[in-house]
């Protein structure tokens, strides 16, 4: 069952917390979540699922930046939620798939327990400008049937920033060291 909004809103505080919160971006049974003002976009040519990947950052101005087709933007959100009870998720809002714009790729099921900003995996149909603090997304909430069991010391969980694909975690790398150790070798082969 998806919780409407009035019941987003009877929530907040106690199983729902959403920082900042703006009455005006409550719909009938989602909440619109903002863009942030900065992007990671990787810099590797072929990414490898093992290793981290380079990236820079990019600030978005005010007068907007212009997405191109075939690159892959991390973006997040600007406000931190935080879900007990219930499962959050997020979808694009339809103005801007109408655009073209897809603001998740395969990431838009969260865990209950989640807290921190949601990042949005950017992909554009064809060129379009985006802006910072824009209402790109929309996160709603199923309610639960069963024993729960929290996402609590998940790779993303409690993130303070953009986060980039930490699959590699999964798949051997283990420690902030050995991480190191394969950005310093990225760093060497692109030499």
């Amino acid at each position: 069952m998806i919780l409407s909004g009035s019941e987003i809103k009877a929530e907040l505080g106690k199983n729902i917390c959403i920082d900042p919160y703006n009455e005006a971006q409550l719909n009938p049974n989602s909440y619109n979540l903002t863009l942030h003002d900065e992007l990671l976009v990787y810099e590797e040519i072929i990414l490898d699922m093992k290793r981290p990947n380079r990236f820079r950052r990019i600030t978005i101005p005010e007068e907007g930046l212009v997405l191109q087709t075939n690159q892959l933007y991390l973006g997040r959100t600007i406000e931190h939620t935080e879900t007990h009870n219930l499962v959050p998720m997020l979808e694009g809002r339809s103005s801007i798939g109408r655009l073209g714009l897809f603001v998740h790729i395969t990431a838009g099921f969260g865990d209950v327990g989640f807290s921190g900003y949601w990042t949005l995996e950017m992909f554009a149909v064809q060129p379009v400008r985006i802006y910072p603090g824009v209402q790109v997304c929309q996160i709603f909430y199923h309610s639960v049937k069963g024993d729960i069991t929290e996402y609590k010391s998940g790779k993303y969980q409690n993130n303070e920033d953009i986060q980039p694909s930490l699959l590699f975690k999964e798949l051997g790398v283990k420690d902030d060291q050995q991480m190191k150790l394969d950005f310093d070798k990225v760093a060497e082969d692109a030499e």
